[in-house]
């Protein structure tokens, strides 16, 4: 019989020279990069282990698997190199038995995470770790057995189709791939059957008659079928009878009713872990999302655990999946595109939970839309559909590129990333992009793949604006883009960016060093952020109520706003223990709350209340905003002269001007310096040039600085030097 041994204890991971002991799963980047500096540890690290001993049966094989090396893989088994691979997010089986010798067995992994130009992801907004950080194992198996491929495809593959809805009749088609053996017996909800294998494949079809769906949320029913050979050697997969649909009119539909998929994308890291995280920190994060109410994931932007797919089918939450072609084509890249793809889909084919493959995220912010990026594209989705005939093909792409162009109309759906409201123009423009979009092409599906603003929670502010990093933005700017969604079921999917909070080493911004701050929920779990809850409000049936701003306890104004989300309809609202206000409403409820001193305020609905702090301070608690941000009272040095350039003037006008544009254009290129490499990278992409100039057509030089991250006293100091310049009259 088979044996399978997990190897994650006794190696040693070697570094410049330096040796120590750790236990899989491991990643070298767990401190450095999180901290910021865009100087995380990038290069060839090693690690070794002995085998325990090895007892073949007659005519038997070895077999490592390897759930995840990042970025790339060199095994060696007694100083013979036996296996490369390039990909650090997908699963590897490397067959030893040829290696092996009586005795002890070394192997050595080197890995590297280095900068290159032949393996995705190189440039993208989050800290490419390097390590053994998912479990390896030892597969010991008989003559006859099921196939452990090189590229880790499922032995057993399950294609499930509902052919006939109302009387939920579902065709199973299960195929085995075996080597040494001559028949496969199935099993499935009580049918049995036996088939014989052909060129290495077992195939089988049931038909299940009423067949309990997995439906999503409510009822997420998985069915288990069973390949066994001759020998006793068996093999099982769980799968889903599911249908899914999209509509450019009526969205995502699954089982024939409407279903919007409204939820989170997720990165996998977690604070002080890296990559190298726990199924318990898995299912942590699924408690979160579920408790939130959502019911899609966008797992970005590469193959996610095995554990977390699992996690996604037995909870009933609809995933997007997508391999990591980011930000900048690669001439040199293609071929580990369509690998990494190949991989994405030969693993995960039979979970359920799975509606799309992604090609590609934003890869036109770096890369002109030129043939060989299409042809690139052209050939990933050929190949998905050939590997998948099932599941349609998507993209997520950035949010300057044109509407009109030819590589919309490759996948068979299409998503975009907007930030209008947070890295440049106003909120109101999502609303005009998807309504612009669907009314020029209503016969194409289109989604929302990435929307979200920063916010360090420790950042409160009674007067919120744009690039401020506070929490209270982060709810006027997801008050918006909820509602705004709600309102447009054609949406298929919509995806916050980003559910947690996440390491991109090359960021400092917003209080905290190498950190996307544009999570729910901090980097560590321990802190839901008050959007958190108005999605809760909008997604979630449980009921509850939660009163916005328990950070924000010290206030300078008299009165002070309060805000609380609720699914329920009516909130009342209390001042130590005294009714202030009762409100119907929907999700949104705004109270205005005259405070003296220290009060309890508490929102009550139905038998749920919620309770914060507020204290009436004489002076701004400085910690509540960046320390480049505080309030300066006189912007200015006395009257504008009207004749001259200031920075209340239009950004657009400013840049026009033959003086004043330099110095202008000078700024902006700091700040864009200041995000890191990815944008810096994409500064001078023409469309994101096109899509600046018209978003400056409705801003200030004040507003837009701003939401550059300019300090008070720069922008003071800016403001004395336009007003030394005449205007053109």
């Amino acid at each position: 019989m088979s044996k399978t041994i997990l190897l994650n204890k006794n190696w040693i991971f070697s570094k410049e020279g330096h040796d120590e002991p750790v236990t899989l799963p491991h990643t070298w980047n767990a401190i450095d990069g999180q901290d910021g500096g865009n100087d995380y540890y990038r290069g060839t690290c090693c690690y070794t282990t002995v085998l325990p001993d090895i007892v073949l049966p007659e005519n038997g094989r070895a077999v490592l698997q390897f759930d995840a090396v990042a970025m790339t893989a060199e095994v060696y088994l007694n100083e013979q190199k036996l296996a490369e691979h390039k990909g650090g997010y997908s699963a590897f089986c490397v067959d030893i038995t040829d290696a092996l010798r009586n005795g002890s067995n070394l192997l050595r992994v080197n890995v590297d995470n280095c900068d290159n130009d032949t393996v995705y992801p190189q440039k993208a907004d989050f800290t490419f770790y390097g390590g053994i950080y998912r479990d390896v194992t030892l597969h010991v198996v008989p003559a006859a057995h099921f196939a452990l491929a090189e590229n880790g495809a499922v032995p057993v593959r399950v294609t499930p189709i509902v052919t006939d809805l109302n009387a939920r009749r579902c065709e199973v088609t299960v195929e085995a791939a075996v080597v040494g053996a001559e028949s496969v017996t199935f099993t499935l909800d009580g049918q049995q059957t036996s088939v014989a294998v052909k060129d290495g494949t077992a195939r089988a079809v049931f038909t299940l008659e009423h067949a309990r769906l997995w439906d999503g949320l409510d009822d997420p029913y998985l069915y288990t079928v069973t390949a066994r050979l001759d020998n006793g050697e068996t093999e099982t997969a769980r799968f889903g009878c599911r249908k899914f649909e999209i509509d450019p009119q009526k969205g995502f539909i699954l089982n024939g009713r409407s279903y919007p998929l409204r939820g989170v994308s997720r990165h996998q890291d977690r604070k002080g872990a890296g990559v190298a995280i726990t199924k318990e920190m898995m299912e942590e994060d699924m408690a979160l999302i579920l408790e939130m109410g959502a019911n899609t994931i966008r797992l970005a932007h590469y193959q996610h655990a095995q554990a977390f797919y699992d996690l996604c089918d037995e909870k009933g939450v609809v995933i997007w999946a997508e391999i990591p072609y980011i930000t900048m084509h690669m001439h040199n890249g293609r071929a580990n595109t369509l690998t990494q793809m190949e991989e994405l889909i030969v693993q995960n084919y039979n979970h359920p939970c799975i509606a799309v493959w992604g090609l590609s995220n934003e890869i036109t912010a770096a890369s002109a839309v030129n043939e060989e990026l299409l042809e690139n594209h052209r050939a990933l989705n050929e190949l998905a559909h050939r590997l998948d005939p099932t599941r349609p093909t998507t993209m997520a792409n950035v949010f300057m590129l044109e509407i009109t162009s030819p590589i919309l109309e490759i996948p068979d759906v299409n998503s975009y990333n907007l930030y209008f409201g947070w890295y440049l123009g106003e909120l109101d423009q999502n609303d005009d992009f998807f309504d612009t979009y669907h009314a020029k092409y209503p016969d194409r599906c289109i989604g929302f793949s990435e929307y979200g603003a920063d916010a360090n929670p420790a950042y409160q502010s009674a007067h919120p604006e744009k690039g401020d990093y506070t929490e209270t933005y982060q709810c006027v700017y997801h008050e918006h883009m909820a509602k705004m969604i709600a309102d447009r079921p054609w949406l298929w999917a919509t995806h916050v960016w980003n559910m947690f909070d996440f390491a991109a080493d090359g960021r400092d911004e917003g209080g905290k060093n190498g950190e996307n701050q544009k999570g729910l929920v901090t980097f560590d779990r321990k802190i839901k952020k008050d959007a958190f809850y108005l999605y809760k409000a909008y997604w979630s049936k449980q009921p509850f109520v939660h009163t916005c701003g328990s950070r924000y306890v010290d206030r300078t104004e008299d009165v002070t706003e309060v805000r609380v989300y609720s699914n329920l309809p009516e909130v009342s609202l209390y001042k130590d223990g005294h009714l202030v206000e009762t409100k119907k409403g929907d999700k949104v409820f705004v109270f205005n709350v005259p405070i003296t001193g220290k009060h309890s305020i508490e929102a009550r609905a139905g038998a749920y209340s919620s309770v914060i702090l507020v204290n009436k301070a004489a002076e701004p608690n400085l910690a509540y905003a960046m320390s480049n941000r505080q309030v300066v009272n006189n912007w200015f040095d006395g009257e504008l002269d009207e004749t001259c350039w200031s920075v209340k003037d239009n950004m657009a006008a400013a840049m026009a001007d033959a003086k004043v544009g330099p110095v202008l254009k000078a700024i902006t290129d700091k700040a864009a310096a200041a995000r890191g490499d990815v944008a810096a990278a994409v500064k001078d992409n023409p469309a994101l040039v096109a899509m600046m100039e018209r978003a400056m057509q409705r801003m200030t030089v004040e507003g837009m600085l701003k939401q550059a991250g300019a300090d008070a006293e720069s922008i003071k100091q800016l403001n004395r030097v336009l007003q030394g310049i005449k205007k053109d009259v």
